[in-house]
């Protein structure tokens, strides 16, 4: 696999139209995206004191996090839409090589900052809601 930028690692808004397009959200500097698999225990007498996970049992969630420079994009300012109504909506992350995952998530918390000298920022953590697929 070759080496990626992490500037092409983009998190994306859908406008919700018909056909759906989706709009980066910008200022991001710093974008992670994390998959999760709570596993489901079935360790018994027999296991010997190990423990056994049931194979493709558990739940499945993918989070995105990212965090940046205040710059007033249309998608920032939806994102605090977002954040006050708990709305559940689609998401694209895209990466440099073309890959691109797209589900619904909600936008669990966002958060600004700012210094006295220096620029204002923001976080957003989002958590999936659904299936995640890769495009």
């Amino acid at each position: 696999m070759a080496i990626e930028s992490g500037a092409a690692f983009l998190l994306k808004l859908s406008d919700g139209g018909t056909p759906e397009q989706y709009v980066t959200v910008a200022g991001l500097r710093t974008t992670q995206l994390s998959f999760t698999t709570d596993p489901v225990v079935v360790t018994h007498k027999g296991s010997g004191g190990w423990r056994e996970l049931l194979p493709t049992g558990g739940i499945k969630s993918v989070s995105i996090s990212g965090a940046g420079v205040f710059t007033g994009s249309v998608a920032e300012t939806q994102l605090k839409t977002r954040a006050l109504s708990g709305a559940v909506d689609r998401f694209e992350v895209s990466f440099e090589g073309g890959e691109r995952l797209r589900g619904t998530f909600q936008l669990t918390r966002l958060d600004y900052a700012g210094d006295f000298n220096g620029e204002r920022t923001y976080t957003v953590a989002l958590e999936s809601s659904g299936q995640v697929v890769s495009l």
